[in-house]
Order: C-alpha cells, then structure tokens, then sequence
C-alpha cells in the first residue's frame, strides 16, 4: 500500500515510485512473453499501445492484488482496466516521447486515469527514462497541443513550448521491477535511447468507472492520433461496480 505521505506526493507531484517492487520472476516471464510476442510482431518492437489487444496474454500482470490496492487507493473503489501498452525502447534505436498529456489521447468522459509504469529494465537517464514537470496535472486542463509527423517519435501529439519549462523537469529513474504511478493531466516525455541497453516499459492504465469509455470519440480521434485507436478497445472491471450505467466490461 501507498504511504499517506506517498498519496499526498501523488496529490500534490502527480506521480509517485512505490515502495513495493514487482519479484523478478514475475518481471522475467513478462520480458520473455514480451520477446516472443515481438518475434511474432516486429512492427512493435519499439511501441505497442494495444498491448492486450495483441496478447491478452499480459492481462494477468495488470491484476497483481498490491498494485490494484494502490490503484484502489488513488481512484477510489471502482475502477476498470482499460488499456495496457509497452513501450520498448531498443538499445541504440528506442524512438523519442514528444512531451503531452495522456488525456490529450484517450476517450474518457470525464478525464481520469492512473497509469502504472513497470521498468522491466532498469531505466535511466542514458535510456531514455520517463520525464515529468511535477504538479503539472493540478490545474486539470489539457494544455495546447500540435501535431508533429517528424520521424523517430513514437506519438505524433506534442505540447506547444510555451505550456512548460523543461528546467523543472525530473526524472524517473527506476530499477527493474519497480515502478511509478502518475496522473493522467501530468505533463511527460523521454528521450531516445542511444545506450547499448534496452528500455522496456509496461503501461497498466486504470480509470474510475465514474467517467466513461466513449467509442464515439475514440472513434474521431482515431483519425487524428498516430498509434492510439481505442474504438474497439476492450475494458475489464477490476473492482467495484460501473457508476455511470454506460460502461461495458469484457469480463461481466
């Protein structure tokens, strides 16, 4: 579980790194599915924002009972699985985050989700870790964003300059098997790796089943966002009950 002080980080930064780690046997056999399946999908070799939809193979790991108890402590008693995505930095090659907001992407009504990121390698600042601007998620807006085509990103949607100070950036250095929880509004990036060490990361996103997973909108959105058609995603209760009625759950 989160410490208070550890919520209150979350609150108050947007992002917070746990105490508990993942075991690494559990770490190993997600890096070796991970191998396996990119043996049989070379085209996601650096990014797969589908990850279940390509495998559902993977869902288990989002179920780990710690990691929904802090879930449960951020989101509340009712909260669904929507979307898990790895994002695989190869050594050498690993393509660059523009810096965004999640929620600039995703079809939830109102906008709420808490992502967990899991180093399956270590991540470092050499790699291409994650980078954030803490209590840049307070205000609960999207900022501007544009689009930006250019090579060698893995999304296409990058905030406008003027939406943040890259000084008062930090960044998330992990070990394998640990990993950070963070606030959809929160703004983040990541250089590309030019290490000779992989950067494997996986993505659990949860959202509270007091907003709604819209397909219209995600429908519209897929017109527009490179790599991130949700329209037929499929999403899975994890705990509680839908509190809207509109919500449909692939394992109820």
């Amino acid at each position: 579980m989160l410490t208070e002080e550890q919520l209150a980080t979350y609150h108050e930064k947007g992002w917070v790194v746990p105490d508990f780690r993942v075991p690494q046997d559990i770490i190993q056999e997600i890096a070796d599915l991970h191998t396996k399946f990119i043996e049989k999908n070379p085209q996601f070799a650096d990014y797969c924002s589908a990850l279940l939809g390509k495998e559902i193979a993977f869902r288990k790991f989002c179920e780990m009972p710690e990691i929904l108890d802090m879930v449960e402590q951020i989101l509340g008693q009712n909260f669904a699985l929507w979307n898990s995505s790895f994002f695989a930095k190869p050594a050498l090659t690993g393509t660059t985050t523009p810096w965004h907001q999640d929620g600039e992407y995703w079809p939830i009504r109102p906008l709420a989700t808490c992502t967990v990121w899991l180093a399956i390698d270590d991540s470092t600042v050499e790699n291409g870790c994650l980078k954030v601007i803490p209590g840049s998620h307070k205000d609960r807006n999207l900022k501007k964003h544009h689009t930006n085509d250019g090579p060698g990103l893995a999304l296409n949607q990058e905030l406008d300059a003027s939406e943040y100070n890259i000084d008062e950036a930090e960044e998330i250095v992990l070990e394998s098997g640990q990993f950070s929880l963070h606030d959809i509004f929160l703004l983040h990036g990541s250089e590309p790796n030019r290490s000779p060490n992989s950067r494997r990361g996986m993505t659990m996103r949860f959202m509270p089943t007091t907003s709604v997973f819209d397909r219209e909108i995600a429908a519209e959105q897929a017109k527009k966002f490179q790599g991130a058609n949700h329209e037929n995603r499929e999403i899975f209760l994890m705990r509680g009950s839908d509190q809207t009625g509109k919500n449909t759950f692939a394992n109820v």
